[in-house]
């Protein structure tokens, strides 16, 4: 790994991403709206909106982290300008990690005017410490960013990047906890959903959320999402190929 390399890709990619407002806004601000939608959806049952809420927080950023980066990366695959870069003097991880920090960063900033959103304007109430609901909505836009790193590897088009959200993401969002508890599942899908990184995220919020203070599951809870994210890059790395000899 070359830190220079990784941060020119990195640059070329945030460059790209400024000159195309469309994409920001999706990353930016879909997120926000979808948040505010929920709210006023359960209006009347504000209880509702507290105890759903802050999982949301974390799932909808990582929804939109994932399409968008699964298609933004296989756009350069198909454009040729992926295969340019792999002519270069530039490993493979090297450009994976590039494409990370870019997309981490605005994981960053969509993860802060969200938080901005539920907890400031919307009045979540959060018993844990705020920070730490915040770092949880983080790791999930970066397990969003490396999934779709990850499985832009194995589309040929857009349209297929975009059918990998259902075997990807949906699997997650059922078994994660976020419509019945974990325990209440069938024995096999409990032990399913063991292995899916969005029930520690989940587990994390709703944790923070009730209980005050930042205790160890929190922390274990977050170091595996992140340990998932980082896996995703490694994968997505290892099965980078080039299209030509």
């Amino acid at each position: 790994m070359n830190a220079r390399r990784t941060l020119a890709t990195a640059r070329r990619v945030l460059l790209q991403l400024r000159n195309d407002p469309r994409t920001v806004a999706m990353l930016l601000v879909v997120p926000c709206l979808l948040i505010l939608l929920l709210k006023y959806v359960f209006d009347g049952q504000p209880q509702v909106f507290d105890s759903i809420g802050a999982p949301m927080l974390g799932i909808f950023p990582m929804i939109v982290m994932f399409l968008v980066t699964a298609v933004a990366t296989l756009r350069e695959r198909t454009s040729g300008t992926l295969e340019r870069l792999l002519t270069m003097p530039l490993g493979k991880l090297d450009l994976l990690l590039g494409y990370a920090l870019a997309f981490g960063l605005v994981a960053l900033v969509q993860g802060l005017l969200a938080f901005g959103l539920t907890v400031g304007l919307l009045g979540l109430n959060v018993a844990g410490p705020s920070w730490a609901l915040l770092a949880v909505a983080v790791a999930d836009g970066l397990l969003g960013t490396a999934l779709g790193l990850f499985v832009s590897a194995f589309a040929a088009t857009e349209f297929q990047a975009v059918q990998f959200m259902p075997a990807f993401l949906l699997p997650q969002l059922l078994l994660c906890g976020l419509f019945t508890p974990r325990a209440s599942m069938a024995a096999w899908l409990h032990g399913i959903s063991d292995a899916l990184p969005l029930s520690y995220a989940v587990d994390a919020m709703n944790k923070l959320t009730t209980e005050s203070g930042f205790g160890g599951t929190v922390a274990l809870d977050l170091l595996v999402v992140l340990g998932c994210a980082l896996l995703a890059l490694a994968l997505g790395a290892a099965t980078l190929r080039r299209r030509t000899a």
